[in-house]
Protein backbone atom coordinates (compact mmCIF):
# COMPACT_ATOMS: atom_id res chain seq x y z
CA UNK A 1 0.00 0.00 0.00
CA UNK A 2 2.69 2.37 0.90
CA UNK A 3 4.85 1.98 -2.28
CA UNK A 4 1.04 2.54 -4.19
CA UNK A 5 0.46 5.91 -2.48
CA UNK A 6 3.98 6.98 -3.28
CA UNK A 7 3.59 6.18 -6.71
CA UNK A 8 -0.14 8.63 -7.06
CA UNK A 9 2.14 11.37 -5.49
CA UNK A 10 5.07 10.88 -8.05
CA UNK A 11 2.48 10.56 -10.83
CA UNK A 12 0.97 14.10 -9.93
CA UNK A 13 4.24 16.57 -9.52
CA UNK A 14 4.25 19.20 -12.12
CA UNK A 15 4.49 23.24 -12.07
CA UNK A 16 1.94 25.41 -13.11
CA UNK A 17 2.35 29.19 -13.78
CA UNK A 18 -0.03 31.97 -14.91
CA UNK A 19 -0.08 33.67 -18.43
CA UNK A 20 -2.45 36.73 -19.92
CA UNK A 21 -5.57 36.10 -21.75
CA UNK A 22 -5.85 35.99 -25.52
CA UNK A 23 -9.25 36.88 -26.71
CA UNK A 24 -8.45 36.67 -30.82
CA UNK A 25 -6.98 32.59 -31.56
CA UNK A 26 -5.71 34.27 -35.03
CA UNK A 27 -3.06 36.67 -32.32
CA UNK A 28 -1.91 33.98 -30.27
CA UNK A 29 1.42 34.28 -28.81
CA UNK A 30 3.66 32.85 -26.18
CA UNK A 31 2.85 34.69 -22.81
CA UNK A 32 3.79 34.21 -19.49
CA UNK A 33 2.89 36.22 -16.06
CA UNK A 34 0.70 39.21 -15.93
CA UNK A 35 2.84 41.65 -14.63
CA UNK A 36 0.62 44.25 -15.22
CA UNK A 37 -1.45 43.12 -12.39
CA UNK A 38 1.26 42.37 -9.11
CA UNK A 39 0.03 45.03 -7.31
CA UNK A 40 -3.51 43.09 -6.49
CA UNK A 41 -2.86 41.66 -2.73
CA UNK A 42 -3.07 37.74 -2.70
CA UNK A 43 -3.29 37.20 -6.47
CA UNK A 44 -1.31 34.16 -7.48
CA UNK A 45 2.01 34.78 -10.15
CA UNK A 46 2.88 31.20 -10.34
CA UNK A 47 -0.03 28.97 -10.20
CA UNK A 48 -2.73 28.56 -13.38
CA UNK A 49 -6.05 31.39 -13.36
CA UNK A 50 -7.12 32.74 -15.98
CA UNK A 51 -6.47 36.81 -15.95
CA UNK A 52 -9.75 37.45 -14.26
CA UNK A 53 -13.41 36.05 -13.08
CA UNK A 54 -14.38 32.76 -11.42
CA UNK A 55 -12.70 29.67 -12.10
CA UNK A 56 -13.27 25.91 -10.64
CA UNK A 57 -13.56 22.41 -11.58
CA UNK A 58 -10.40 21.57 -13.58
CA UNK A 59 -11.98 19.71 -16.88
CA UNK A 60 -10.58 17.52 -19.34
CA UNK A 61 -6.99 18.14 -19.55
CA UNK A 62 -5.06 16.04 -22.17
CA UNK A 63 -1.83 16.21 -24.24
CA UNK A 64 -2.56 16.90 -28.15
CA UNK A 65 0.04 16.76 -30.85
CA UNK A 66 2.90 18.61 -28.59
CA UNK A 67 0.35 20.53 -26.70
CA UNK A 68 -1.49 20.00 -23.50
CA UNK A 69 -4.51 21.01 -23.17
CA UNK A 70 -6.47 22.39 -19.96
CA UNK A 71 -10.41 23.31 -19.85
CA UNK A 72 -12.23 24.29 -16.53
CA UNK A 73 -15.30 25.63 -15.28
CA UNK A 74 -15.68 29.43 -15.40
CA UNK A 75 -17.31 32.15 -15.43
CA UNK A 76 -16.80 35.13 -18.14
CA UNK A 77 -19.13 37.67 -16.66
CA UNK A 78 -18.09 37.68 -12.83
CA UNK A 79 -15.56 36.92 -10.07
CA UNK A 80 -18.35 34.78 -7.95
CA UNK A 81 -20.21 31.20 -9.24
CA UNK A 82 -23.31 31.75 -11.59
CA UNK A 83 -25.91 29.68 -13.04
CA UNK A 84 -23.92 30.63 -16.51
CA UNK A 85 -20.45 28.15 -16.50
CA UNK A 86 -19.16 27.57 -19.39
CA UNK A 87 -15.66 25.57 -20.30
CA UNK A 88 -12.67 27.85 -20.41
CA UNK A 89 -9.16 26.72 -22.34
CA UNK A 90 -5.91 27.03 -21.92
CA UNK A 91 -2.84 25.49 -23.95
CA UNK A 92 0.86 25.25 -23.26
CA UNK A 93 3.58 23.22 -24.68
CA UNK A 94 5.88 22.59 -21.23
CA UNK A 95 3.01 23.26 -18.37
CA UNK A 96 4.87 26.25 -17.22
CA UNK A 97 3.54 29.41 -19.38
CA UNK A 98 0.18 29.04 -20.91
CA UNK A 99 -1.77 30.92 -23.51
CA UNK A 100 -5.59 31.57 -23.05
CA UNK A 101 -7.68 30.71 -25.92
CA UNK A 102 -12.21 31.58 -26.15
CA UNK A 103 -14.30 29.25 -24.76
CA UNK A 104 -14.36 26.07 -25.95
CA UNK A 105 -17.84 24.73 -24.47
CA UNK A 106 -20.84 27.01 -23.93
CA UNK A 107 -24.22 27.30 -23.07
CA UNK A 108 -26.32 26.99 -26.74
CA UNK A 109 -28.42 24.32 -27.04
CA UNK A 110 -31.64 22.77 -24.88
CA UNK A 111 -29.39 19.97 -23.42
CA UNK A 112 -27.06 22.76 -22.14
CA UNK A 113 -28.59 25.68 -21.52
CA UNK A 114 -28.05 26.50 -18.30
CA UNK A 115 -24.31 25.72 -17.73
CA UNK A 116 -21.74 23.13 -19.55
CA UNK A 117 -20.38 21.84 -16.71
CA UNK A 118 -18.05 19.40 -15.60
CA UNK A 119 -16.54 16.34 -17.47
CA UNK A 120 -13.74 14.69 -19.13
CA UNK A 121 -11.84 13.85 -22.38
CA UNK A 122 -10.80 10.88 -23.88
CA UNK A 123 -8.59 10.07 -26.98
CA UNK A 124 -10.31 7.71 -28.78
CA UNK A 125 -8.23 4.99 -31.99
CA UNK A 126 -6.41 7.31 -34.85
CA UNK A 127 -5.81 10.31 -32.17
CA UNK A 128 -9.01 11.85 -31.59
CA UNK A 129 -9.80 13.07 -28.49
CA UNK A 130 -13.52 13.53 -27.71
CA UNK A 131 -15.74 15.34 -24.13
CA UNK A 132 -18.02 13.79 -22.23
CA UNK A 133 -19.59 17.11 -19.96
CA UNK A 134 -22.65 17.63 -18.32
CA UNK A 135 -25.11 19.59 -19.31
CA UNK A 136 -28.02 21.62 -17.41
CA UNK A 137 -30.72 21.48 -19.86
CA UNK A 138 -33.96 23.96 -20.10
CA UNK A 139 -35.41 22.10 -17.15
CA UNK A 140 -32.60 22.68 -14.81
CA UNK A 141 -31.69 18.60 -15.17
CA UNK A 142 -28.32 17.40 -15.16
CA UNK A 143 -27.56 15.26 -18.53
CA UNK A 144 -24.41 13.85 -20.16
CA UNK A 145 -23.42 15.70 -23.98
CA UNK A 146 -20.35 14.34 -26.16
CA UNK A 147 -18.41 17.30 -27.90
CA UNK A 148 -15.58 16.80 -30.59
CA UNK A 149 -13.13 19.29 -32.31
CA UNK A 150 -13.96 20.72 -35.12
CA UNK A 151 -10.95 20.59 -36.78
CA UNK A 152 -8.26 17.73 -36.11
CA UNK A 153 -5.46 19.12 -37.51
CA UNK A 154 -5.41 22.43 -35.39
CA UNK A 155 -2.91 20.99 -32.06
CA UNK A 156 -4.54 24.17 -30.04
CA UNK A 157 -8.09 22.84 -31.13
CA UNK A 158 -10.25 26.04 -30.94
CA UNK A 159 -13.30 25.04 -32.21
CA UNK A 160 -15.50 22.30 -30.73
CA UNK A 161 -18.83 20.65 -32.19
CA UNK A 162 -21.64 18.98 -29.79
CA UNK A 163 -23.17 15.72 -31.42
CA UNK A 164 -26.35 16.35 -33.07
CA UNK A 165 -28.09 13.70 -31.00
CA UNK A 166 -27.30 14.87 -27.52
CA UNK A 167 -28.06 14.00 -24.59
CA UNK A 168 -26.23 10.48 -24.84
CA UNK A 169 -27.02 9.88 -20.62
CA UNK A 170 -30.11 11.10 -18.82
CA UNK A 171 -30.77 10.05 -14.94
CA UNK A 172 -31.31 6.57 -14.82
CA UNK A 173 -34.04 5.40 -12.16
CA UNK A 174 -33.34 6.33 -8.25
CA UNK A 175 -30.79 9.60 -9.12
CA UNK A 176 -32.83 13.16 -9.15
CA UNK A 177 -31.51 15.08 -12.59
CA UNK A 178 -29.87 17.10 -9.83
CA UNK A 179 -27.79 14.45 -8.83
CA UNK A 180 -26.30 13.19 -11.83
CA UNK A 181 -23.20 15.17 -13.35
CA UNK A 182 -18.95 15.04 -14.29
CA UNK A 183 -18.85 11.99 -16.30
CA UNK A 184 -15.08 10.55 -15.62
CA UNK A 185 -12.46 9.71 -18.62
CA UNK A 186 -13.71 6.50 -20.34
CA UNK A 187 -11.62 2.95 -20.47
CA UNK A 188 -12.14 0.40 -22.97
CA UNK A 189 -12.40 -3.43 -22.03
CA UNK A 190 -10.76 -6.10 -23.53
CA UNK A 191 -13.68 -6.44 -25.20
CA UNK A 192 -13.60 -3.68 -27.44
CA UNK A 193 -16.40 -1.89 -25.18
CA UNK A 194 -15.63 1.61 -23.80
CA UNK A 195 -16.85 2.21 -19.73
CA UNK A 196 -17.80 5.47 -18.13
CA UNK A 197 -18.73 6.39 -14.78
CA UNK A 198 -20.45 9.61 -13.95
CA UNK A 199 -20.98 10.72 -10.12
CA UNK A 200 -24.50 10.57 -8.37
CA UNK A 201 -26.65 9.70 -5.28
CA UNK A 202 -29.07 6.92 -5.07
CA UNK A 203 -30.98 6.03 -2.08
CA UNK A 204 -28.70 8.40 -0.17
CA UNK A 205 -25.83 6.71 -1.48
CA UNK A 206 -22.72 8.48 -3.19
CA UNK A 207 -22.54 6.21 -6.61
CA UNK A 208 -19.90 5.95 -9.19
CA UNK A 209 -22.93 5.02 -11.95
CA UNK A 210 -21.22 2.84 -14.78
CA UNK A 211 -21.72 3.08 -18.70
CA UNK A 212 -21.14 1.30 -21.67
CA UNK A 213 -20.65 1.51 -25.25
CA UNK A 214 -19.66 0.18 -28.34
CA UNK A 215 -18.90 3.31 -30.27
CA UNK A 216 -19.32 5.98 -28.25
CA UNK A 217 -22.15 7.26 -29.15
CA UNK A 218 -25.00 5.23 -27.78
CA UNK A 219 -24.40 4.33 -24.14
CA UNK A 220 -26.46 1.79 -21.45
CA UNK A 221 -26.83 1.84 -18.07
CA UNK A 222 -24.56 -0.98 -16.14
CA UNK A 223 -27.37 -2.74 -13.70
CA UNK A 224 -24.66 -1.64 -10.65
CA UNK A 225 -22.86 1.21 -10.43
CA UNK A 226 -18.76 0.31 -9.79
CA UNK A 227 -18.89 1.45 -6.79
CA UNK A 228 -20.71 3.31 -3.81
CA UNK A 229 -20.55 4.85 -0.40
CA UNK A 230 -22.35 5.85 2.64
CA UNK A 231 -22.58 8.85 4.59
CA UNK A 232 -20.96 10.86 1.78
CA UNK A 233 -24.05 12.91 0.00
CA UNK A 234 -23.21 13.03 -3.53
CA UNK A 235 -20.20 12.12 -5.39
CA UNK A 236 -18.94 14.71 -7.77
CA UNK A 237 -15.93 14.72 -10.32
CA UNK A 238 -15.19 10.70 -9.92
CA UNK A 239 -12.16 9.98 -11.47
CA UNK A 240 -11.19 6.02 -11.81
CA UNK A 241 -7.54 4.85 -13.20
CA UNK A 242 -5.07 2.43 -13.00
CA UNK A 243 -1.35 2.27 -11.37
CA UNK A 244 1.30 -0.12 -12.04
CA UNK A 245 3.16 -1.92 -8.79
CA UNK A 246 5.88 -2.30 -10.50
CA UNK A 247 7.10 1.09 -11.69
CA UNK A 248 6.86 4.98 -11.06
CA UNK A 249 5.16 5.03 -14.66
CA UNK A 250 1.92 6.53 -15.45
CA UNK A 251 -0.47 4.32 -17.06
CA UNK A 252 -2.54 4.88 -19.65
CA UNK A 253 -6.88 4.41 -18.72
CA UNK A 254 -7.57 1.52 -21.08
CA UNK A 255 -4.02 -0.43 -20.38
CA UNK A 256 -4.85 -3.88 -19.40
CA UNK A 257 -2.02 -6.19 -17.93
CA UNK A 258 -1.23 -7.76 -14.55
CA UNK A 259 0.59 -5.89 -11.82
CA UNK A 260 -2.10 -2.80 -12.02
CA UNK A 261 -3.79 -1.46 -8.81
CA UNK A 262 -6.59 0.63 -9.36
CA UNK A 263 -7.36 4.74 -7.98
CA UNK A 264 -10.79 5.40 -7.68
CA UNK A 265 -11.55 8.89 -6.50
CA UNK A 266 -14.72 11.02 -5.73
CA UNK A 267 -15.17 14.93 -4.72
CA UNK A 268 -17.85 14.38 -1.70
CA UNK A 269 -19.61 17.53 -1.98
CA UNK A 270 -20.72 17.37 1.67
CA UNK A 271 -17.38 17.57 3.25
CA UNK A 272 -15.55 19.54 0.43
CA UNK A 273 -12.69 17.38 -0.02
CA UNK A 274 -11.26 14.67 -2.48
CA UNK A 275 -11.07 11.20 -1.49
CA UNK A 276 -10.10 8.47 -2.59
CA UNK A 277 -9.15 4.83 -2.11
CA UNK A 278 -6.67 1.86 -3.81
CA UNK A 279 -7.35 -1.35 -4.77
CA UNK A 280 -8.42 -4.20 -8.45
CA UNK A 281 -10.88 -3.68 -10.59
CA UNK A 282 -12.79 -6.71 -11.46
CA UNK A 283 -13.12 -6.40 -15.00
CA UNK A 284 -15.47 -9.58 -15.70
CA UNK A 285 -18.16 -8.31 -12.98
CA UNK A 286 -18.05 -4.71 -13.57
CA UNK A 287 -16.42 -3.74 -9.93
CA UNK A 288 -14.09 -1.90 -8.08
CA UNK A 289 -12.68 -4.26 -5.38
CA UNK A 290 -11.13 -1.72 -2.64
CA UNK A 291 -7.84 -3.16 -0.83
CA UNK A 292 -9.32 -1.50 2.63
CA UNK A 293 -12.50 -0.24 3.40
CA UNK A 294 -12.68 1.87 0.69
CA UNK A 295 -15.08 5.14 0.37
CA UNK A 296 -17.04 5.19 3.64
CA UNK A 297 -17.26 8.89 4.45
CA UNK A 298 -15.03 8.34 7.82
CA UNK A 299 -12.09 10.43 9.05
CA UNK A 300 -10.22 7.01 7.96
CA UNK A 301 -11.15 7.86 3.75
CA UNK A 302 -7.71 8.81 2.41
CA UNK A 303 -7.54 12.52 0.77
CA UNK A 304 -5.04 13.89 -2.11
CA UNK A 305 -4.46 16.68 -0.17
CA UNK A 306 -5.17 17.33 3.18
CA UNK A 307 -5.95 21.52 2.37
CA UNK A 308 -8.65 23.42 -0.09
CA UNK A 309 -8.00 20.91 -2.63
CA UNK A 310 -11.08 19.45 -4.61
CA UNK A 311 -12.48 18.23 -7.88
CA UNK A 312 -9.54 17.24 -9.29
CA UNK A 313 -9.05 15.53 -12.73
CA UNK A 314 -5.75 13.26 -13.84
CA UNK A 315 -5.06 12.22 -17.38
CA UNK A 316 -2.22 10.41 -18.94
CA UNK A 317 0.63 12.17 -20.46
CA UNK A 318 1.79 9.90 -23.08
CA UNK A 319 4.69 11.68 -24.12
CA UNK A 320 6.70 11.19 -20.36
CA UNK A 321 4.71 8.70 -19.46
CA UNK A 322 3.51 10.35 -16.55
CA UNK A 323 -0.46 10.65 -15.03
CA UNK A 324 -0.86 14.41 -14.27
CA UNK A 325 -3.48 15.44 -11.92
CA UNK A 326 -5.03 19.26 -11.64
CA UNK A 327 -6.90 20.37 -8.46
CA UNK A 328 -9.20 23.07 -7.83
CA UNK A 329 -8.36 25.50 -5.12
CA UNK A 330 -10.69 28.09 -3.83
CA UNK A 331 -9.99 30.89 -1.60
CA UNK A 332 -11.71 31.58 1.61
CA UNK A 333 -12.43 35.56 0.62
CA UNK A 334 -15.93 36.87 0.57
CA UNK A 335 -18.25 36.99 -2.23
CA UNK A 336 -17.76 41.04 -2.37
CA UNK A 337 -13.77 40.40 -1.34
CA UNK A 338 -13.85 38.07 -5.02
CA UNK A 339 -15.90 40.92 -6.34
CA UNK A 340 -13.62 43.61 -5.79
CA UNK A 341 -10.54 41.72 -6.73
CA UNK A 342 -12.50 40.56 -9.68
CA UNK A 343 -11.15 36.79 -9.61
CA UNK A 344 -11.37 33.76 -7.59
CA UNK A 345 -10.06 30.48 -7.71
CA UNK A 346 -6.69 28.61 -9.02
CA UNK A 347 -5.61 25.28 -10.78
CA UNK A 348 -2.62 23.64 -8.36
CA UNK A 349 -0.68 20.08 -8.56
Amino acid sequence: MKTIVVCVVYFCCVLLSNGKEVHETSHIVSLYRDRSQKNQPGRPYFHFRPLKNWLNDPNGPMYYKGVYHLFYQYNPYGAIFNTTIVWGHSVSHDLVNWIHLKNAIVPTKSFDINSCWSGSTTILPGNKPVVLYTGVNTKNQQVQNLAMPKNLSDPFLKEWKKYSGNPIMTPPDGVKPDNFRDPSTAWKGKDGIWRVVVGGLRSNLGVAILYKSKDFVHWSLHDEPLYFGKNTDIWECPDFYPVSVKSRDGVDNSVIRINLKYVLKASFKSKSHDYYTIGSYDAENEKFLPDSKGLTGSSLDLRYDYGKFYASKTFFDSVKNRRILWGWINESDSSADDIKKEWAGIQVK
